[in-house]
């Protein structure tokens, strides 16, 4: 009784922690605005320069809009990685994390978590009207926005391993890039096949389920890696 009772007090810190964590961020993500803002305008811009710099016509478009708005989304992702722990590294909270007697992988899904929240999903929320400026069929929307929200917490957990490894350099913009765009390719190759492929009238679920394997194997392995970058960073 004595195992079971302090295995199930464990895991209630431990919720409690995760929760504590989650909100915390958000409510910092809150008040830092340019932190949500600056990706976020940094992909409507990117998406609505490229009917101007390729071609206005709807034909072209059509064919390319899948890839921008990924192509963009990666871009937009790179940018919001750099806050990822940046503030925590300069006021010494991130000291105190390693130090806490909760798993580290746990906090640092939960800081994951919030932070796809406060820059993927805004990003996802207005993805169909910059797929309607860009002549996408109505049929792709759908296989966008799932193909969207299965990739970018997969984009987003590779980029907080690169952060984490780099969480101690003063410039660290082209490291990240390095380290995390050739990781993130398949998500985009993928991602993008699901919508070309749904509207040449094929079903994307194959190339969903990819994704969807990919979601789980990062959610899986990237906060325990996340941790150990982190303990290797700050040692």
């Amino acid at each position: 009784m004595n195992r079971t009772g302090n295995s199930a007090m464990n895991r209630a810190n431990a919720g409690a922690a995760f929760r504590a964590t989650l909100k915390r961020d958000l409510l910092i993500s809150v008040k830092r605005r340019n932190d949500i803002l600056n990706p976020f305008m940094f992909f409507i811009i990117v998406v609505s320069l490229f009917p101007i710099g390729i071609s206005p016509e709807s034909a072209m478009l059509r064919q390319i809009a899948a890839g921008v708005i990924w192509i963009a989304v990666l871009l937009a992702s790179m940018l919001s990685m750099d806050s990822l722990y940046r503030s925590d590294y300069e006021d010494g909270s991130l000291e105190q994390l390693l130090l806490s007697s909760q798993p580290l992988y746990l906090l640092v899904f939960a800081k994951n978590i919030a932070h796809w929240l406060v820059s993927g999903l805004p990003v996802i929320l207005v993805s169909p009207l910059l797929a309607y400026m860009l002549a996408l069929p109505a049929e792709g929307y759908l296989t966008l926005v799932l193909s969207l929200l299965l990739g970018t917490p997969v984009v987003g957990m590779i980029g907080a391993i690169a952060v984490a490894l780099t969480v101690g350099l003063g410039s660290r913009g082209l490291i990240l890039a390095v380290i995390t765009v050739p990781m993130s390719v398949p998500v985009l190759i993928f991602g993008t096949l699901a919508v070309q492929n749904s509207l040449a009238g094929g079903s994307p679920l194959g190339y969903l389920a990819l994704l969807g394997a990919m979601l789980a194997a990062a959610a899986s392995l990237a906060p325990v890696a996340t941790a150990a970058a982190l303990r290797i960073s700050l040692n």
